[in-house]
């Protein structure tokens, strides 16, 4: 990649369909995943280099990754690219994210309930 990267609409594409259960809007899920910083490339969370899926609520997260995940099956690997109004438009200090940032993550989705 040789500069930014940006969306001006949130983007999802399954990379590989799983044969799982779809998942709810409100389903509870276990997933790894990685996130890149679209403005420089930098990893700036992954679930793999901790070594352990995360579990969370779809409703509970930011609205770019509960539109990557909600109607997917279990076991599908898909990808997004997120507007910096589905991921954090105020940006995210911690994670080195300014506000405007496009982000786009890889999630694997192990789990729904």
């Amino acid at each position: 990649m040789t500069g930014p990267f940006s969306v001006n609409q949130t983007q999802v594409h399954t990379l590989r369909a799983g044969d799982g259960p779809v998942v709810s809007n409100n389903a509870t899920v276990s997933v790894c995943y990685m996130g890149v910083n679209g403005r420089d490339g930098s990893v700036f969370d992954s679930s793999y280099q901790r070594g352990v899926p995360v579990d969370f609520p779809l409703t509970g997260v930011v609205p770019g990754f509960q539109k990557a995940i909600a109607g997917q099956k279990v076991g599908s690997t898909v990808a997004v690219a997120m507007t910096s109004a589905d991921g954090y438009p105020e940006g995210q200090p911690r994670a080195g994210i300014l506000p405007g940032d496009t982000l786009v993550f890889a999630i694997k989705i192990l789990s729904a309930s």
